[in-house]
């Protein structure tokens, strides 16, 4: 069974999905503040959040952002009437998994949070090897990136990136297959190019290559 914390201050919502989502064979605790959900969420063993934005004490990309400051990488779906692309690239930006405009479909959020509660999983058992890719050396259990014996700060996204590339050292990562790896498919187009700038940034510019038309490719 999934473990699911919903954060979120409406309590018709709170009981109307906690009493779906367990027909779905989904177990639900609720918060109803961000201090709430953000203690519960580092200190309890859950599966997946499903986060509100609008909080009565502070907003859920507050919450977000220190959930990944402590080191946490678990799954994030933003759920929120705040629907702008603004809003949708700032909360993937902080590290959402996906996002949902409110009003939803249930089986839709059913289907999503399904989806990256085993993405995650998958990740856990088998992206466990350390990959060597020129100057560069990174680790997914430890989540470092080392080049030239230097470690390297990227924020969750920046890394589930630059493992996607490393993965494949000089094979072509088509644009769509980047956003739907990284992303989950929920990120305008654009936002994969912020993160490649990120990444240049980081790594030097020649670290990547464009293939116009195509993708990205990792040359270390």
């Amino acid at each position: 069974m999934i473990r699911m914390l919903l954060v979120e201050d409406e309590d018709r919502l709170i009981a109307t999905l906690t009493k779906g989502l367990r027909t779905a064979d989904i177990d639900v605790a609720s918060a109803r503040t961000g201090r709430d959900g953000l203690r519960m969420a580092l200190e309890d063993g859950f599966d997946i959040m499903v986060l509100d934005i609008g909080l009565p004490d502070q907003e859920g990309f507050t919450v977000l952002r220190k959930l990944r400051a402590a080191g946490s990488d678990l799954p994030v779906i933003i759920l929120t009437a705040r629907s702008s692309a603004e809003d949708t690239v700032r909360g993937l930006e902080r590290g959402a998994d996906d996002y949902m405009p409110k009003p939803f479909s249930f089986d839709e959020l059913v289907a999503r949070i399904r989806l990256r509660a085993r993405v995650a999983d998958e990740v856990a058992a088998t992206d466990s090897r350390t990959l060597t890719v020129g100057r560069c050396e990174l680790d997914p259990v430890e989540r470092t990136l080392v080049c030239d014996g230097v470690e390297i700060p990227l924020s969750p996204r920046e890394f589930q990136l630059a493992q996607l590339l490393m993965s494949r050292p000089g094979e072509v990562i088509a644009r769509a297959e980047a956003l739907e790896e990284v992303w989950g498919g929920a990120a305008k187009d654009n936002v994969l190019d912020v993160y490649i700038r990120y990444l240049r940034a980081h790594l030097g510019p020649d670290a990547i290559e464009t293939v116009r038309g195509v993708g990205y490719r990792f040359v270390g």
